[in-house]
């Protein structure tokens, strides 16, 4: 049974940082790409960052130069490092795993297994 279990939300100051973790079991981690999501109320689900299988990234514009993502494949965790928080990063962050290896952010339908979330709130 594959299961992906976010945490490390919370809520901060503008300007803060934060640390989300995926944790993953069920399937053959390693050789699965990656991805984090995120939801705002009223909002549709957006692509934040990606990593593929051997560990090319890519981001949201919106938020290059401010988060990371990174695997440990040893663990079978996913993370991202969020630093210079804005207000508008506020939303449910959701971890996905697609079966087919891509560094693309693609569309949330091109994701085989989702987690159930882990709040993020930033307050001005």
């Amino acid at each position: 049974q594959v299961q992906l279990v976010e945490s490390g939300g919370g809520s901060v100051q503008a300007g803060g940082s934060l640390r989300l973790s995926c944790a993953a079991s069920g399937y053959t981690y390693s050789t699965y790409s990656m991805a984090w999501f995120r939801q705002a109320p009223g909002k549709e689900r957006e692509g934040v960052a990606a990593i593929d299988s051997n560990g090319s990234t890519t981001y949201r514009y919106s938020v290059k130069g401010r988060f990371t993502i990174s695997r440990d494949n040893a663990k079978n965790t996913l993370y991202l490092q969020m630093n210079s928080l804005k207000p508008e990063d506020t939303a449910m962050y959701y971890c996905a795993a697609r079966e087919r290896n891509s560094w693309l952010l693609l569309p949330p339908s091109q994701y085989n297994y989702w987690g159930q979330g882990t709040q993020v709130t930033v307050s001005s």
